[in-house]
């Protein structure tokens, strides 16, 4: 069965850091791209950014140049660095893996596996 795992959320105050990791089970993703979605209370799942198996990167307007997608495929993980957070960063964020074509990167459908979500809290 293949899984993915969240970890490294947690709280932190407006302007600080958070690294999430997502790791993967019962499987190998090196090729195949891995997204980071987020999800606030009674909002939309949101695309936040994602790393293609050719290492390329892409992130919403959102978070660009705050955050940062990278992985590791000797461990089958996948990491999403939050710089400068602020409090409208607050959610639950997901990993998930697929293999989108690149117009739809940003659409949740087009992801096969998701995590269980981790919560961000940011305060201001």
């Amino acid at each position: 069965q293949v899984q993915l795992e969240e970890s490294g959320g947690g709280l932190v105050q407006a302007g600080g850091s958070l690294r999430l990791s997502c790791s993967a089970s019962g499987g190998s993703f090196r090729n195949y791209a891995m997204g980071w979605f987020r999800q606030a209370p009674g909002k939309e799942r949101e695309f936040v950014g994602v790393i293609r198996s050719s290492g390329h990167t892409y992130y919403s307007d959102s978070v660009k140049g705050r955050f940062t997608c990278s992985r590791d495929n000797a461990k089958n993980a996948v990491y999403l660095q939050m710089n400068s957070l602020k409090p409208e960063d607050t959610a639950v964020y997901y990993c998930a893996v697929g293999n989108p074509a690149l117009s739809a990167i940003m659409t949740p459908t087009t992801y096969r596996i998701w995590g269980q979500g981790t919560q961000v809290t940011v305060s201001s």
